[in-house]
């Protein structure tokens, strides 16, 4: 029978628990003998250099706050300068990472991270999950649950308030982390998110009038819905031949509603749209649906569009014409991708089509990876074709060296 406990090498008084992976600290003082367990080596060898008997002089030992402490002082401070619509993402996304809010950052180890993800992974994965049906998503990895966690550390490090009890902390996310944090590929493929341009008028043919205008208008500027549903009339100068879309409508997180319109697009720089004919067309018919005191370019009766209508009316589309592509945002990669093909400049087209100030980004929206290599193979096997070297293939079947029997 084997053994539970083992003891670790050049470690005196720690044990290993095989069963739970743990560490056992053992301590004599005073005759008497203390045991405690930790989740690392660190932590085992830290409580038998400062343990004095004493259980409650240890907890004042801990000097760090806890992450859940952490992220409220992160909620009262910095949650201010934050868009209403990230607040709400991160919200959610606290709510899986809160299982370690009891934790002391100083006890937050990569190995915690480790049982936290596999515990998760567990879940996200049971048939009890499975069952909650409508309303959960089906998990594909926990990613931005770990994005989250690095962003509360790093705020905690740098803030005046934790300056002290932080300097000597590192972060206990490993690169490893993310491989671990996979569940399972996305149903949506990469190239399901960039439309081609026959699928695209195709899909908008399918559309009643203005959200056809609205689908067009996002594949010739490559925007966001958010910005295209929010253009305003006082920002296009058709006599100048160009517009500014300056502004995003933020809608609510769960209703789809409309809220408030922000003064700024995401990355909070306003972009220049050239107006060409098919612009002008579509710009010109929405200007004689003018509302009174109204300076949206798309409504409905003087009022913004909610987004619920948008992803219905898309959605309808979409199924109508059979294309592969979902959402609102492939009319947005679809033109990225279009850019890079017959822009002539690179990236640089596409940066002028998309507004990215991110060249990675960019060229994650506009790859075109997969297609050229399709061109390029289709060029090579052309080629060895017109050098007549394909007939003379068969000559070469016979040429493989047997090997001989051997007992």
């Amino acid at each position: 029978m084997s053994k539970r406990y083992i003891n670790v090498p050049k470690h005196p008084g720690i044990r290993k628990d095989t069963v739970t992976g743990k560490y056992q600290a053992l301590k004599k003082i005073g005759g008497k003998q203390f045991a405690e367990t930790f989740e690392s080596i660190r932590q085992a060898q830290h409580w038998r250099n400062v343990f004095n008997g004493d259980r409650a002089s240890l907890e004042q030992a801990k000097t760090t706050a806890t992450l859940s402490h952490v992220w409220s002082r992160m909620k009262e401070l910095h949650f201010p300068s934050l868009e209403l619509s990230t607040r709400r993402i991160w919200e959610r996304r606290w709510t899986v990472l809160s299982e370690l809010g009891d934790h002391r950052m100083e006890d937050i180890t990569s190995t915690v991270i480790n049982r936290w993800i596999e515990r998760n992974k567990k879940f996200f994965t049971s048939e009890e999950y499975k069952a909650k049906g409508r309303g959960c998503a089906g998990r594909c990895n926990l990613y931005n649950e770990l994005n989250l966690f690095t962003t509360i550390f790093n705020w905690y490090k740098a803030e005046d308030e934790f300056e002290h009890e932080s300097r000597e902390l590192f972060t206990p996310i490993r690169p490893r982390h993310k491989k671990m944090a996979f569940i399972r590929e996305p149903t949506v493929k990469p190239e399901q998110k960039k439309i081609t341009v026959e699928a695209a008028f195709k899909f908008i043919s399918a559309l009643t009038e203005i959200y056809a205008d609205l689908a067009l208008v996002q594949f010739y500027c490559a925007g966001r819905i958010g910005e295209t549903a929010g253009i305003q009339i006082p920002n296009i100068y058709l006599e100048e031949e160009y517009f500014m879309i300056k502004d995003s409508i933020s809608w609510c997180n769960k209703s789809k509603m409309f809220e408030y319109l922000k003064p700024y697009p995401k990355n909070k720089e306003a972009r220049r749209v050239h107006i060409h004919g098919p612009l002008r067309e579509i710009i010109e018919r929405r200007l004689k649906d003018k509302y009174p005191g109204c300076n949206y370019l798309f409504h409905i009766e003087g009022r913004p569009l909610n987004y619920c209508t948008i992803q219905a009316n898309y959605r309808l589309a979409q199924q109508k014409t059979g294309i592969p592509y979902r959402g609102t945002h492939c009319l947005r990669h679809g033109m990225a991708t279009l850019a890079r093909r017959v822009g002539g400049m690179g990236l640089d087209s596409v940066v002028a089509m998309t507004g990215h100030k991110d060249l990675k980004l960019a060229d994650h929206y506009s790859k075109i990876d997969g297609e050229v290599q399709k061109e390029t193979s289709i060029k090579i096997v052309e080629h060895i074709r017109n050098l007549g070297l394909d007939k003379d293939s068969h000559l070469y079947t016979g040429n493989v060296v047997t090997l001989k029997r051997t007992k």
